[in-house]
């Protein structure tokens, strides 16, 4: 099943939490204890909101609840906590680890400081998320829609990494044909946005989380503009509007109505892959290898539990979005969409990489 397809069989809730869930083995209880879900990022990201937002919700429905405390491993866009999370064992079913596209990324392009298997991990929870990027009040009084107008504006943005999420806003700018100067290093998302406060930037994005609960208010007080969402696949595989933020145009409209842009070939294709990858199954929380089957279980069905909650629905949307949420069997089926691109579009962002960032992956 090629990238598109597995994501539209997610999409089409094939594999989302319903009737995924197993009952907790007797055997596991986390009465008294603490379970740390480290976040590879800086607490100021769209990672630390959602794991924030689950964290309180998980340990209701845990075994015993037990506390769930969100701990901050920032560093090298997230490599050097996976690449610590690689090193770790079962111990007593109290460490989880969250990743989200800026970790799937550098795997898929072989960069040279990932140290981590995906497949020796044990997901037990994915999610998806959107992404809006947006420009300063000035600029974005200009924009109309097109890119048109905002061609001949040099723009900086706070990256951190080119082979990270970042590539998907990198180089739709790219393909927009507007001048975004990157500036690397920073080490969450969330920190990019506080360079855009600053002044230091003038063009951003954020995925869901982060925008519901820090750009959104920048858009509210009129210091920013919203620009144009990744969007969201129907069923059909097809770009259409994200459903978190239905009034804003996609990439692909924006697209279509800028000159020199297309919304087809080579470079569209390597686009859609990686935003493919990276954003309908964004966040995957995961287990250590050699977790035994009873802690796993236990953990599918405490995700299911919150999933199932009444009241899930209208909570999340304010907090992550309207996106699915794969539990268990779902999860491991959407690890598969996350860690998959086809060789076209990785041979073409390899080369990108390297003409427009010198960027090499060897």
């Amino acid at each position: 099943m090629n990238i598109i397809r597995m994501a539209c069989a997610l999409a089409l809730g094939l594999v989302t939490a319903a009737g995924l869930t197993m009952p907790a083995s007797a055997n596991v209880d986390f009465h008294d204890q603490t379970v740390e879900w480290v976040i590879p990022f800086s607490e100021t990201g769209g990672s630390a909101k959602w794991a924030n937002f689950f964290a309180p919700l998980l340990s209701e429905a845990l075994p015993g609840q037990p506390t769930v405390v969100v701990k901050f491993m920032p560093g090298a866009g997230s490599t050097k906590g996976a690449n610590w999370f690689q090193k770790q064992k079962h111990e007593d079913g109290t460490l989880l680890f969250g990743t989200s596209g800026s970790t799937q990324f550098p795997y898929l392009l072989g960069d040279p400081r990932v140290r981590y298997e995906y497949n020796d991990w044990i997901p037990v929870m994915a999610s998806g998320t959107g992404g809006v990027a947006y420009l300063n009040s000035d600029d974005g009084a200009r924009f109309d829609g097109s890119a048109n107008a905002l061609k001949d504006t040099n723009f900086i943005y706070g990256s951190q990494g080119a082979t990270r999420l970042d590539l998907v806003p990198l180089l739709a700018w790219k393909m927009l044909g507007m001048n975004v100067e990157p500036v690397f290093g920073i080490k969450g998302r969330g920190d990019g946005r506080l360079m855009f406060e600053r002044g230091e930037a003038n063009i951003d994005y954020q995925t869901t989380s982060g925008y519901l609960k820090g750009s959104a208010e920048l858009v509210e007080a009129g210091k920013a503009v919203p620009m144009m969402t990744w969007g969201a696949l129907d069923a059909g595989g097809d770009i259409v509007r994200d459903p978190t933020f239905p009034d804003i145009p996609t990439f692909k409209e924006v697209c279509e109505a800028t000159e020199g842009c297309e919304a087809s070939g080579e470079a569209w294709d390597a686009w859609k892959a990686f935003f493919v990858a990276g954003f309908p199954v964004q966040k995957l929380a995961f287990l250590p290898s050699g977790t035994p089957q009873e802690v796993v279980d236990a953990y599918t069905a405490a995700f299911g539990a919150v999933v199932s909650r009444d009241d899930f629905a209208e909570i999340s949307s304010k907090r992550i979005g309207k996106y699915d949420v794969f539990i268990g069997a779902g999860a491991k089926s959407a690890l598969g969409t996350a860690t998959s691109v086809p060789d076209s579009a990785k041979a073409y962002v390899v080369n990108w990489l390297e003409e427009a960032y010198g960027v090499t992956l060897e």
